[in-house]
């Protein structure tokens, strides 16, 4: 399986194209704008899903257009969804007043979906506090985890939003710390990290 990563937008949030070498088939991590080198890596992939870590601007406003252009349907966590269509919920309308394009979600997700991809299935974790629907994206055979703004190198997502939760965070750390055995983690912002790493250093993993 092959990992491309693009920082995209103005807060450079983690997009990420995600390619199975056998099949050939391809999907795309929280499409939060379009670069030119991300535009550049989409040709001629054959893109079978727009996953949506959650629902806020940065992870999403490039979702329609790449929904329209290479038909993908766009998945995101059931308590999300009504972000791609109000962008109150989005915090579009706080930052980028009327640039949101407004689509419904094709496939709804909640704890414990799957979702075929390449032969093998994506494990689905609802991973609420930073926003009521965020998800994890787990590839058991491969050991990764697409972890939007759940899990952080040495961090974790912000909960001091209205529909943020201290408590749904610190759940969550819990049922990724919980996970056996080793993963690579692709978080939403910022490098790469490690499951175990983040065990061991994490100060928010570390508390629990």
């Amino acid at each position: 399986m092959k990992i491309e990563t693009f920082p995209v937008g103005i807060i450079s949030t983690n997009c990420y194209v995600v390619t199975d070498e056998n099949s050939g088939e391809s999907l795309v991590v929280d499409p939060g704008d379009m670069s030119g080198a991300l535009e550049n890596a989409l040709l001629g992939k054959n893109i079978k899903y727009i996953l949506l870590t959650h629902g806020h601007y940065d992870h999403i406003l490039a979702a329609a257009g790449l929904k329209q252009k290479t038909g993908a349907p766009v998945a995101i966590g059931k308590d999300d969804a009504d972000c791609l269509h109000d962008d109150d919920l989005s915090r579009a309308g706080l930052h980028f007043p009327l640039l949101q394009q407004k689509i419904n979600a094709d496939i709804q997700l909640c704890d414990g979906s799957e979702i075929d991809f390449g032969g093998k299935k994506i494990k689905v974790i609802h991973t609420p506090g930073h926003t009521p629907g965020g998800v994890c994206y787990v590839f058991e055979d491969e050991r990764v985890i697409f972890s939007g703004d759940t899990l952080f190198r040495l961090s974790m997502g912000r909960t001091d939003f209205e529909t943020g939760s201290d408590a749904d965070m610190a759940q969550s750390l819990k049922t990724l710390a919980s996970l056996g055995g080793d993963y690579d983690v692709y978080p939403g912002h910022g490098p790469a990290t490690t499951l175990d790493f983040e065990r061991k250093h994490n100060p928010y993993m570390r508390s629990l």
